[in-house]
């Protein structure tokens, strides 16, 4: 039963992150080593924008556990 809460605790907490970094625009995200090569691809703007989907299909991921994994 933990397990549950546990993966759905790191789905919410990555898709925030990444959902605010996009938002706001976080400079040490998007600077990060492992981000670096999409912002060079595809430029920083739809770098955003691919995270900021991200970030709330991760959050979203994480209400559908909570809501209709309880039930098994």
């Amino acid at each position: 039963m933990w397990a549950k809460y546990f993966v759905q605790g790191l789905f919410a907490l990555a898709g925030i992150i990444s959902f605010l970094a996009a938002l706001l625009d976080w400079n040490w995200f998007f600077s990060s080593q492992n981000i670096q090569f999409l912002v060079r691809n595809v430029g920083r703007r739809w770098a955003r924008i691919i995270y900021g989907i991200f970030g709330l299909i991760l959050i979203g991921a994480s209400a559908f556990i909570f809501c209709f994994k309880g039930k098994s």
